[in-house]
């Protein structure tokens, strides 16, 4: 017998009972879908799966995509009250490098390209964190899974457009760009 919300039977649920989103695609809004019915700890991803969405991102943008469920899987570890509350923000950098990514801890992500970057919603400790993967581009910031309900992209100018006016939790630089790793750099 599997308990509700254990690793092996979100697992199960989310190979058995659902359909998987569109493999190698970058994912937006994880209330809206497929991605919403998927489930992380003790709760479905629309409620909690900012940070494996992250992930996942982080590696379709690199061109090293990998299941959503396989990567849900691996950070149920991660889990901060059995998932109710997400994932440890601190551990992301470890699911990255699992999955092939070299990435740096740091305080900010003005200098960084390609990032993933934890923040509170509103006031610190008394909200919600959000957890979003960022690329530079021409049109500014684009930021992936922005809101719950956001099918598409974001753009925001600065970094603080996209966490407020507060210290980031946690930022983790991607150390290479997808350019780099087909060239093998």
């Amino acid at each position: 017998m599997l308990i509700k919300g254990s690793r092996k039977y979100n697992l199960r649920h989310n190979t058995e009972r659902v359909s998987p989103p569109e493999f190698g695609r970058m994912i937006n809004g994880q209330g809206l879908g497929l991605v919403s019915q998927l489930r992380y700890g003790i709760c479905h991803m629309s409620f909690n799966g900012c940070e494996v969405i992250a992930v996942h991102n982080a590696l379709v943008y690199l061109g090293k995509p990998e299941p959503l469920m396989k990567i849900a899987f691996y950070m149920e570890r991660f889990r901060v009250l059995m998932g109710f509350f997400g994932c440890n923000a601190y551990s992301i950098g470890k699911a990255l490098r699992h999955f092939g990514v070299e990435n740096t801890r740091s305080r900010s992500a003005e200098d960084s390209r390609s990032f993933i970057i934890t923040f509170w919603t509103k006031i610190p400790f008394l909200s919600a964190i959000h957890t979003v993967f960022c690329l530079r581009t021409e049109k500014g910031i684009a930021v992936y899974n922005r809101y719950n309900n956001c099918p598409t992209v974001m753009y925001c100018r600065t970094v603080e457009e996209i966490i407020g006016k507060h210290r980031p939790i946690a930022v983790y630089t991607i150390e290479k760009t997808a350019d780099e790793i087909l060239n093998n750099i």
